[in-house]
């Protein structure tokens, strides 16, 4: 935690610039925008909540949808204000501008404790371009930032990172100071046994988090179909299911990588097949890890078996950390989420400290009704895999150095 918190900041009576990340999931009912799931919302509220507790003046950046640089009222921020005033049991006043005069004029005319949120800042084509020009207006808004969009803080964007150069200081709110402290001070030096879940569809996608993990973790447990790229590069028939035919050689390194650092690297040793995917079709438990055994010809991969279970739900039972990014099947087929959710189940009777790394997990997790048995559950995807990778969030290095 080598950055400044909102914690060491003095607000009473200044305008603090805040990012947020609400870009929540809506509908449409009868000309009306109505929001599906407000948790990004809530996840920002210990922030602002805290913010007006000490006196500051609040105004929320944020962005909602692919607008594409141009103001479109279908991306508007304004059923959002209405939402956050509900949960905060406060008027949110909302401005049609993000920037120039009238929205300056807007943020300066805040009472002590009162909360501002800016129409969408993707209405800006120089917000996705980190133009300093934009960013320096976004910051006549505030006196002082925070960042509290850890979604959003692997972009190196105007309102993530470019604002940070003209407003000081600049700290992070107390999701990101969270998520920092479970994806990267928790996982530095992790209690052992370190267990890694790895599922979702693309070994592509993971590659990175693959090769840093093995460096850190003590077993792996593959599921999902990045496992068919595996199984490919052992000579083990995959069927049809969907294999990253130019990532096989990679995962054949990947799985060398792993014996050489002394990494248990578990792949499902049978599995759920089906030959239609949907629910209702045929399926069946099929043997794997042997070349005379495999996926049907024809017929798909579609869960991790009765057996992996038992051997992963055993790995689990050991594991003092565990790290969980990705399903391990078509969860969102009751047929084929089997062995998420006993994943799940075992994860949640588990004394293990349990960081859920954003993604489809969550969405089973939330499925299962299990989520709020984790410890800690990140509000990022792209972000919280760059994190595990290593690398420096651009949102992140622009703060403050304590």
């Amino acid at each position: 935690m080598s950055k400044l918190s909102v914690r060491d900041l003095e607000v009473k009576g200044h305008r603090v610039l805040v990012r947020v990340d609400f870009n929540v999931p809506t509908e449409e009912v009868d000309g009306t925008v109505r929001i599906t799931d407000d948790t990004r919302i809530r996840e920002n509220l210990p922030t602002i909540n805290l913010l007006r507790e000490r006196g500051a003046k609040v105004v929320l950046l944020a962005h909602f949808g692919r607008p594409k640089g141009k103001p479109n009222p279908k991306y508007s921020l304004d059923p959002v204000a209405q939402r956050l005033g509900e949960l905060i049991g406060a008027r949110v006043q909302f401005s049609t501008k993000t920037v120039g005069e009238e929205a300056e004029t807007t943020s300066q005319q805040l009472g002590d404790g009162e909360v501002l949120l800016m129409e969408n800042v993707r209405f800006y084509e120089q917000e996705e371009k980190n133009d300093p020009d934009f960013s320096q207006q976004l910051a006549r808004l505030g006196d002082l930032y925070i960042n509290d969009a850890f979604g959003t803080a692997h972009r190196a964007h105007a309102s993530t990172a470019g604002v940070a150069n003209y407003l000081s200081p600049a700290a992070m709110g107390l999701l990101l100071e969270r998520e920092l402290r479970y994806l990267q001070d928790e996982l530095a030096n992790p209690e052992r046994p370190f267990l890694v879940i790895l599922g979702g569809s693309k070994v592509s996608d993971k590659i990175g988090v693959i090769k840093a993990l093995i460096e850190k973790a003590d077993v792996f447990l593959i599921g999902g179909a990045m496992a068919n790229t595996f199984y490919r590069a052992l000579g083990i028939s995959t069927g049809a299911s969907r294999v990253e035919e130019d990532k096989v050689q990679l995962a054949e390194e990947l799985l060398i990588f792993a014996q050489q650092k002394g990494v248990k690297f578990l792949l499902p040793v049978d599995s759920i097949e089906t030959d239609e995917f949907k629910a209702g079709a045929n399926s069946r438990n099929t043997p794997l890890l042997s070349k005379t055994k495999g996926i049907t010809d024809g017929w798909q991969a579609v869960d991790i078996g009765a057996e992996t279970i038992r051997r992963y739900q055993a790995e689990i039972e050991k594991a003092r950390t565990v790290l969980w990014n990705g399903p391990v099947g078509v969860f969102e087929i009751p047929d084929f989420a089997k062995g998420t959710r006993a994943l799940a189940e075992a994860l949640a009777n588990s004394s293990a400290k349990s960081i859920i790394g954003g993604g489809d997990s969550i969405t089973a997790l939330k499925q299962f009704q299990l989520a709020d048995k984790m410890t800690f559950i990140s509000t990022g995807g792209g972000a919280s895999l760059e994190l595990l990778e290593g690398k420096v969030l651009p949102g992140v290095a622009a703060l403050t150095d304590k």
